[in-house]
C-alpha cells in the first residue's frame, strides 16, 4: 500500500515521539533531550536520547536511532504499513483503503484466509483439551506440572483420536477443502481421501511476533510416530524464520535469549519465570532464525539437551550465532538432559545460578574438542594444543584473538607466547588470519582521511539542525553537491529545501529511506557529538573551519573527476572561487 507523504508525516507529527516512547522506556527530562535505558540492547547506564525539538531517537551505545514510526517498527516487530497503522490509530488519522492490483488484493486475502483458519483451529483444538474427549491430553499436561494458566497463555489444545474431526468442523464453519490444504492442516492420498493431519496429540500452536497462529506442533499420545509433528511450510509459516515462544520472549527485556529444543522446554520455562526462552521448530537452528533474534538480544544462552545430540546441535548453533554477530553461551544442564527435567528436579533459583555461570561458547567448544584427545599422552597433548591453535585464527580481529590466546594459555596450562607463536603459524599457512603485529610506537590507529571527511559533513548536518540560522550564513558557499557520501547529498538536498522555506522537520527525513541501516545512519547525521565551545569567537572559528572543510573535500573530490567527468570541469572552477572567497570571509554564528 502507498500512502503519499503528506499522509505520512501527518500520522507521524500527530504522535509525539516522546509521548509515545514514553509509553515503552522510562524517559528522564535533560535540558531539551529525553534520556532512559536503550530497549533494542543491554545498559546499565541510560545512552538513549530522545529529542522533542527534532522529533527522533538515537542511542550512542548501538547506535539505533529514527523516527517515531521507526521506533514501532523496531520495539513492536511490524512492517511500515503495520507500524503507520497503529500510529493513525492511536492519532485517529483515518488511513485510505490499499490501491492493489487485483492479484495483490488475492494474495492478501489468501493469507487473511490462512490466518483465520489457523486461529479457528487453535480455538478447537484448545476446546478439546478441557472437554471430556481431551482428558488424556489435559492428563499429560498436568503430569508435566503445567498450571491452567501455563496452558492458557500458550493455547495447548487437544487433537481428537478421530482423523477427521477438525475437517469436519473446520468444513461447517464454512471452510472449503483447498483452503484446509492450504493451511497445512490436513492430509490427502488416494486410499484414505482427505484426513487431519494432527489427530490423538497434545497440541502447541506456534504464533508469530504478533501472536497470530501461523502453524502447529502436536506431541502423540501414547507410542505413535512421529513423537512430535509439526505444520508443514506454507504461505503463512517459515520454520527457518520463526521461534516458538518469540511472541512472548521478545518483550522480556532480560538482556539475553534462552534458545532450547523443545516446545516443553520453552513453556516450563517460562512457567519458572525463565520468560525469554524460546526454540527452533522442529529443524535445526538456521541463520534467518539467528537473524531475528538479533533484533531482540545479543546475547543468546543456548539451553540444548546435554547428551551427544544436544551437543552436537549446540556446537552448530554456536557457529551460526557468531555469523550472526551474536554471543553465545551455554548452560550446563547436567546431571539432568534438559531444562524442564533441570527445573522440576533443581528448581528455578538454581537454574538462574546456571544462567549466571553460563560457558563462554569458545570455551565450550574447547572443552568438545579435548574429548578428541588423550591428553595424558604427550603427543595428544600436543594434537590437542595444536588442534586449539587452528580453532583461535577463527578470530579475525587481533586484540579478540589476543585475549581468547591468553585465557586459553591460563586455562590450559599451556606458555602464553608458545601459544601465539603456535597461532600466528598456522595462521601465516592457511591465511586463515594475519599474525598478531605489535604497534612499534604504542599509538593507535588513526582515522581515516575519509573518515575525517564524513565526520565533517555530518558535524555541518548536526549544526544545521542545532542552528537554523546558521543556513543563512553557508548557503551562498555549499550546496547539497558538495557532500560526498550519497546518503548525505540526499539528505541535504532535503534538508536544505526545508531550511530554505523556514520548515525545518529532521524527523520527516528518515521516512525517505526504506532500509533500517540507512535510518540509523540519517538519525546518527543529526546526533553528531558537538564539542563545546567556550565562547563566540571558538564558535565562529569552528563554524569557518567546518564549512571551509567541507568546500575543500567537494573541491578535491571535483579534480579528481575531472578526466571523466565533464561537467566537475565547470564545478571545480566554481569551486577554487569560492574557496578563495571562504579563505577571505569570515562567518560568524551572529
Amino acid at each position: 500500500m502507498y500512502y503519499s507523504d503528506e499522509l505520512i508525516e501527518e500520522v507521524r507529527t500527530k504522535n509525539d515521539i516522546v509521548d509515545v516512547i514514553s509509553g515503552y522506556v522510562r524517559l528522564q527530562k535533560k535540558g531539551s533531550n529525553h534520556f532512559g535505558l536503550c530497549p533494542f540492547h543491554n545498559e546499565k547506564s541510560p545512552s538513549f536520547s530522545v529529542s522533542g525539538p527534532k522529533q527522533m531517537y538515537y542511542c550512542f551505545g548501538c547506535g539505533a536511532g529514527g523516527n517515531v514510526i521507526t521506533f514501532l517498527m523496531e520495539y513492536e516487530n511490524l512492517s511500515f504499513q503495520e507500524a503507520l497503522k497503529s500510529l493513525a490509530d492511536r492519532a485517529g488519522v483515518a488511513l485510505p483503503r490499499a490501491d492493489e492490483s487485483q492479484e495483490q488484493k488475492r494474495a492478501q486475502s489468501r493469507r487473511a484466509r490462512l490466518l483465520e483458519i489457523n486461529k479457528e483451529a487453535a480455538k478447537y483444538f484448545y476446546y478439546q483439551l478441557r472437554a471430556k474427549q481431551g482428558s488424556v491430553g489435559y492428563a499429560y499436561l498436568k503430569g508435566r506440572e503445567l498450571s491452567d494458566e501455563t496452558m492458557r497463555q500458550f493455547g495447548l489444545g487437544y487433537a481428537n483420536k478421530y482423523s477427521d474431526d477438525l475437517i469436519r468442523y473446520l468444513k461447517s464453519r464454512g471452510y472449503p477443502e483447498d483452503q484446509l490444504r492450504d493451511a497445512g492442516l490436513c492430509n490427502v492420498d488416494e486410499k484414505h481421501g482427505m484426513y487431519d493431519k494432527f489427530w490423538n496429540r497434545v497440541m502447541f500452536p506456534i504464533q508469530d511476533i504478533n501472536h497470530r497462529v501461523i502453524g502447529f506442533g502436536g506431541r502423540v499420545m501414547g507410542d505413535g510416530k512421529p513423537k512430535y509433528l509439526n505444520s508443514p511450510e506454507t504461505e503463512i509459516f517459515d520454520k527457518s524464520r520463526n521461534l516458538y515462544g518469540l511472541n512472548f520472549a521478545w518483550t522480556s527485556r532480560k538482556g539475553n535469549i534462552i534458545l532450547c529444543e523443545g516446545y516443553m522446554d520453552v513453556i516450563a520455562m517460562h512457567q519458572a519465570g525463565f520468560t525469554q526462552a524460546v526454540a527452533s521448530l522442529g529443524t535445526a537452528f538456521t541463520s534467518g532464525q539467528a537473524s531475528l533474534l538479533k533484533r531482540y538480544a545479543q546475547e543468546v544462552l543456548l539451553s540444548y539437551d546435554s547428551d551427544g545430540a544436544g551437543t552436537n546441535a549446540a556446537l552448530r548453533a554456536i557457529g551460526i550465532l557468531k555469523e550472526a554477530g551474536l554471543t553465545g553461551k551455554v548452560i550446563n544442564l547436567e546431571p539432568y538432559k534438559d531444562p524442564d527435567e533441570f527445573i522440576k528436579n533443581l528448581g528455578a533459583e538454581e537454574f538462574q545460578k546456571r544462567i549466571d555461570e553460563a560457558e563462554n561458547s569458545f570455551f565450550f567448544e574447547i572443552r568438545q574438542l579435548q574429548r578428541e584427545f588423550d591428553i595424558r599422552d604427550p603427543e595428544g597433548k600436543t594434537r590437542f594444543h595444536r588442534a586449539i591453535a587452528k580453532k583461535l585464527c577463527e578470530f579475525t580481529e587481533e586484540v579478540e584473538r589476543e585475549n581468547y590466546i591468553e585465557a586459553i594459555a591460563e586455562k590450559y596450562h599451556i606458555g602464553f607466547d608458545s601459544l601465539r607463536k603456535l597461532v600466528a603459524g598456522y595462521a601465516m599457512q592457511t591465511g586463515l588470519a594475519r599474525p598478531v603485529e605489535r604497534p612499534k610506537s604504542g599509538v593507535q590507529k588513526r582515522a581515516t582521511a575519509q573518515d575525517h571527511v564524513r565526520r565533517t559533513q555530518k558535524l555541518l548536518l548536526t549544526w544545521l539542525v542545532e542552528y537554523p540560522q546558521l543556513y543563512q550564513k553557508i548557503r551562498q558557499y555549499i550546496s547539497p553537491g558538495d557532500f560526498t557520501e550519497e546518503l548525505y547529498v540526499k539528505v541535504a538536498e532535503k534538508l536544505f529545501s526545508d531550511l530554505e522555506a523556514g520548515s525545518l522537520n529532521p524527523a520527516s527525513l528518515i521516512s525517505m529511506f526504506e532500509d533500517e541501516e540507512e535510518q540509523r545512519e540519517v538519525a546518527s547525521l543529526f546526533h553528531e557529538k558537538l564539542a563545546h565551545l567556550e565562547n563566540e569567537q571558538a564558535q565562529n572559528r569552528a563554524l569557518q573551519d567546518i564549512v571551509y572543510s567541507v568546500k575543500r573535500n567537494s573541491y578535491e573530490r571535483d579534480c579528481a573527476q575531472m578526466s571523466s567527468d565533464a561537467a566537475a570541469l565547470q564545478r571545480v572552477i566554481a569551486g577554487k572561487k569560492q574557496l578563495e572567497e571562504l579563505s577571505k570571509t569570515h562567518i560568524s554564528w551572529k
